[in-house]
């Protein structure tokens, strides 16, 4: 853990003193890096035969999980919309 604190503020390091300079090429590395973890953590993914088996579960976990916390912050946006326009229309009068 400590490497990957280090490892990042190393970055930050080198951000800053390159600040001035114009790295156009930086977000296609970035992204082609992003591409090649994606695919090795497939390969890992794929490589471990307990997550495969258990493939069907974790897929109803993951649905179930992000269906509740969608359906959640809708709820919640819902009820702080209301509450904002009750009191926008009390300050009008």
């Amino acid at each position: 853990m400590f490497r990957i604190i280090l490892i990042m503020a190393a970055g930050i390091g080198a951000g800053w003193l390159l600040r001035r300079r114009r790295l156009t090429w930086l977000g296609r590395v970035t992204d082609a890096l992003i591409w090649v973890l994606l695919f090795l953590l497939g390969v890992e993914v794929g490589g471990d035969e307990r997550i495969i088996r258990g493939m069907a579960s974790l897929g109803l976990e993951a649905l179930v999980i992000s269906t509740a916390g969608v359906a959640g912050s809708a709820l919640l946006a819902l009820l702080l919309w209301r509450r904002a326009r009750r009191g926008r229309e009390a300050a009008r009068k």
